[in-house]
């Protein structure tokens, strides 16, 4: 696994409420007791740049950004966390473990914002050295499961209503049949079990 794992570019990634957060930190601390050199970034946010843009993205206060500047600060974020962070650690063999990435501005802006997947990949491949992770685990959950876990204040994304949420898990789920490199993982289930069945999926990596 050590060898195997070497400069992989992992993601998990799924709609609000899916649990990707606490699975991204489970998966980073068993990483890391695998002895593999890894570090973990999330998207947007982890450059001084990335965390401003990550503030006005997500401020309720900010309610009248339309989806194709949504897009256009996403993947602003994402060129900087690419330059300053994901690049140089891949260039020395470690394994990047990323909290969302494409796939998300795929799902929420592309399919629920209706900006088109298609459209988002052209601008992701105009803007990013490198598009798609060697591997993207999408944490599946219903809508109704996702909006009881979330128990605190939403963020501007997260308050944009149960049809709008509906359609970002058909984003992914659609996605997956597009992309060999997308595995998909049931996360109703309780955490130790998604645990587990992201670690199978990672072991799968080719």
């Amino acid at each position: 696994m050590k060898e195997k794992l070497a400069g992989k570019f992992i993601v998990l990634d799924g709609p609000d409420g899916s649990g990707k957060t606490a699975q991204t930190l489970m998966l980073y601390d068993w990483l890391k007791e695998q002895g593999i050199d890894t570090v973990t970034f999330r998207d947007p946010g982890s450059t001084a740049v990335g965390e401003k843009i990550r503030e006005i993205l997500l401020n309720p206060l900010h309610a009248e950004i339309s989806v194709r500047t949504e897009l256009l600060l996403y993947m602003a974020s994402r060129a900087q966390l690419w330059a300053e962070k994901i690049a140089p650690a891949l260039n020395a063999k470690k394994c990047v473990l990323l909290d969302r990435w494409l796939t998300s501005t795929c799902a929420y802006q592309g399919f629920a914002g209706e900006f088109g997947a298609k459209r988002v990949v052209d601008i992701a491949e105009a803007s990013l050295d490198r598009v798609w992770p060697d591997l993207t685990i999408v944490l599946d959950v219903d809508v109704e499961t996702a909006a009881k876990r979330m128990d605190r204040a939403l963020d501007r994304m997260e308050q944009k209503g149960a049809d709008y949420h509906k359609k970002v898990r058909e984003g992914f789920l659609l996605l997956s049949k597009f992309n060999d490199n997308i595995a998909i993982v049931d996360a109703t289930r309780n955490i130790e079990q998604v645990h587990q069945a992201v670690i199978n999926a990672v072991r799968q990596i080719q």
